[in-house]
């Protein structure tokens, strides 16, 4: 009977072909939390001894100097004008081992944890050095890919070289015609015998969107490898391989930018024709041919939750310190603008949504810092971040509003607001990890079935597809089970294993996870091969997955950290968001359920019942009020929001001036607060409470002192939201590309 059914399903194309390039991303990487939260019955007990990362005191160090001395040359307004790096910071990349964090340190690398590189990058992006960001973040690759797979003379002869920054590295996989679609590229290399009697690879090829490839001494190269005279005795067709290939070799092209968003980083195409390499230019040497795909998803496996989740944390975290700042400087009708309600609501997005990501990113560093590479959460948490991110650039704008688009020094957001889309489009723009990784990849191999059952049709084993066919049906009536008592109980009957405030997220969470088992398993043995098509359902599914994720990083945090009372508006804030993002991912589940029976019920019936018993409906007034109170006041919660990032100093412009603004205004106010008072009680005239300091003194309402620090917090005040002016004749010889500085990169001999 089985065996009859497994011909009838794939004669019916019932389940997902999956072609040899998919087979390897779902080979790579680890099942990791993502499993629980697909099973539909999360251990969260056991989830919540996930590892919670920390610094050693050498990472520390490395944090305190040489990247507190990097950011302090920050001169983002220099570098946004003439689109360069200056000589002497890359300099200064090189000689203290900035392009070698992950780089072992018998190689001469720093040998640092992913959570630490991560801290790097991201206490420099909160420093607005986007450039050197993208220097230092796209150094990894490459090295990370020699590290894991080079052979070892490779090893020997480019890891010492890209640690101590001799050799600047890029990695070129994108091109015109494939982007997300990487397995898709044209870049060509044949196999043949040249005229020394020695294999090699002649490579044509065009890519584009290459970060540092202007710059770059060494380019890994994906490329499809031909062999059409079987030379290598492997067959005509060897796949996807990465080659190595050195500056200066012939038909080999660099040095050309592109130009993103005006962003002071090196970004741009590289071309090749006729390109000759040896073989052992292939990573992993002859051994590597074709294994270049499985080399990438592996490595993107983690990789994907360091560098660009670190940009948009740190992108948080300096626009929470300086839109919390400005929205206390900033004031109209008489008060700060951070009082009121309309502000408030950015200023809660920019606190719960830092707190948020920020807990995300630490329960994915943690898991890779312990030996796991979670695909799926690393692809997760990448578009996540990075669409967050770019929100709260947005937030961050509208608060500052004029004084957020004037270009100058003393434009503290423009440069993140510039800068906050380019992350999302890279290793995978976020529509595709939306709608083809987090669900396509998720479904099939954090399923406890599927994946097997697959396996079995494709071996024609009877036994295991019987066995899975059978566990898989089960798990069908359980999920429905639970969906159907958790939500009556509203997520009571599957219990907590905290006790405390975050208690009732864990409830919800489980009924959420239970809920979306049901839902893949329908969608999944309903559609079969037909879902793949089914992008705005798969987007719906990432969407619910997502969440569940950060929902229990954020009380993965609260737990972690202390349970601090203080920061509780922030992880409520996050945790309701969440809620009521997944309630609305759902709704758009049952929308576009399409099938005829389950599909219309979920359609009518079943979302008058979803809406009737919401998982959430977002935070509240009072909830948002507190979050954004909690940029506002200087406070141990305030800090621990904004930790490990760069403080600029008192006479910098922008941040420096505002920042000390907010301290002076911190200063004064209980000096303020008096003469409010006075005001009410009818002892001092109506007006603005800093312009009657005089007549307080007089009164005797404040001291000498406290005058004094009305009037220094009048004028650091005054100062902080001035915007640049510029005389009319040097915006007429504005910055072009053609009239660039002379200063680049000096590139390694």
């Amino acid at each position: 009977m089985f065996a009859m059914l497994m011909n009838s399903m794939k004669k019916a194309g019932m389940l997902p072909r999956i072609s040899e390039t998919e087979k390897q991303a779902l080979a790579s990487g680890d099942v990791w939390l993502d499993g629980e939260l697909f099973a539909g019955n999360p251990n969260f007990k056991a989830m919540l001894q996930t590892p919670w990362p920390t610094l050693t005191e050498e990472e520390k160090a490395f944090l305190d100097g040489p990247v507190e001395a990097l950011c302090k040359r920050a001169d983002i307004w220099k570098e946004t004008q003439t689109a360069q790096l200056p000589s002497e910071t890359i300099q200064y990349i090189r000689d203290n081992g900035f392009m070698s964090l992950n780089i072992a340190k018998e190689w001469g690398g720093k040998g640092f944890s992913n959570y630490a590189t991560a801290m790097v990058m991201m206490k420099m992006m909160a420093a607005g050095m986007s450039g050197t960001f993208a220097v230092i973040a796209n150094s990894v690759g490459p090295a990370e890919l020699l590290e894991l797979y080079g052979t070892e003379a490779q090893k020997q002869r480019f890891l010492p070289k890209l640690a101590n920054g001799e050799m600047i590295p890029c990695f070129a996989l994108t091109e015109p015609t494939a982007g997300s679609d990487a397995a898709s590229i044209k870049a060509d290399a044949i196999v043949f015998k040249d005229s020394d009697g020695e294999l090699k690879l002649n490579l044509n090829f065009r890519k584009r969107y290459i970060t540092l490839a202007p710059v770059a001494d060494i380019v890994s190269l994906a490329a499809v490898v031909r062999d059409p005279e079987n030379l290598l005795g492997k067959g005509e067709h060897l796949g996807i391989t990465c080659v190595l290939l050195a500056r200066g070799m012939p038909g080999l092209s660099l040095g050309d930018r592109h130009w993103p968003n005006g962003m002071p980083f090196y970004n741009g195409p590289i071309v090749g024709k006729d390109v000759i390499a040896p073989i052992d230019n292939v990573i992993a040497g002859a051994e590597g041919l074709g294994r270049g795909w499985a080399m990438l998803m592996e490595a993107l496996a983690g990789g994907r939750a360091v560098s660009l989740p670190a940009n948009a944390v740190g992108c948080s975290k300096i626009l929470a310190q300086l839109t919390g700042a400005y929205a206390v400087v900033r004031q109209q009708f008489g008060m700060s603008v951070g009082y009121m309600e309309g502000v408030q609501e950015p200023l809660a997005r920019i606190a719960g949504f830092t707190y948020g990501i920020t807990a995300a990113h630490s329960v994915a560093l943690g898991g890779l810092d312990a030996g796991v590479k979670p695909p799926v959460v690393s692809a997760a948490l990448k578009q996540s971040a990075t669409e967050i991110g770019r929100g709260l650039a947005l937030d961050a704008q509208d608060v500052f509003s004029g004084a957020g688009i004037m270009q100058g020094p003393s434009n503290v957001v423009g440069s993140m607001y510039n800068s906050a889309s380019m992350p999302v489009t890279v290793e995978g723009a976020n529509i595709m990890t939306r709608t083809l990784i987090i669900f396509g990849q998720g479904a099939t191999r954090c399923h406890p079935y599927a994946q097997p059952v697959l396996n079995a049709l494709e071996d024609n084993d009877v036994a295991a597809f019987r066995k899975n066919l059978l566990g898989w049906l089960g798990h069908v009536v359980m999920s429905a089970g639970r969906t159907l008592v958790r939500g009556i109980t509203r997520g009571y009957s599957a219990g907590s294993p905290v006790s405390g405030p975050t208690a009732k997220y864990f409830r919800r969470l489980s009924w959420a996870s239970a809920r979306y088992a049901l839902l893949v398993n329908l969608a999944m043995l309903l559609m079969g091969s037909k879902l793949k098509a089914k992008g705005r359902l798969s987007g719906h599914f990432a969407d619910v997955f997502s969440n569940m994720y950060m929902a229990f990083a954020t009380a993965r945090r609260w737990e972690a950290e202390g349970s601090q009372l203080q920061d509780l508006p922030l992880a409520q804030w996050m945790l309701e968001t969440n809620m009521q993002r997944m309630q609305t991912a759902f709704e758009g589940i049952y929308q576009n359920f399409d099938t005829p029976i389950v599909g219309r019920w979920l359609r009518t019936v079943g979302s008058v019942l979803l809406r009737l018993n919401p998982l959430g409906t977002g935070p509240s007034s009072q909830l948002i009020s507190d979050s954004a109170q909690l940029l506002m006041q200087n406070s141990p919660a305030r800090d621990r929001l904004t930790d490990l990032i760069y403080q600029a100093p008192a006479e910098q412009d922008g941040a420096g001036r505002l920042l000390a603004a907010f301290e002076a205004i911190q200063v004064a106010q209980p000096a303020l607060a008096k003469i409010q008072a006075a005001q009410r009680a009818r002892q001092l005239p109506k007006g603005a409470a800093e312009d009657l300091s005089e007549a307080a003194l007089e009164s005797g309402i404040i001291s000498e002192s406290e005058k004094q620090n009305i009037l220094a917090q009048k004028a650091a005040r005054l100062a902080a939201i001035e915007v640049d002016v510029f005389p009319f004749e040097m915006m007429e010889n504005a910055f072009s590309p053609q009239q660039a500085g002379s200063e680049t990169i000096s590139r390694a001999a």
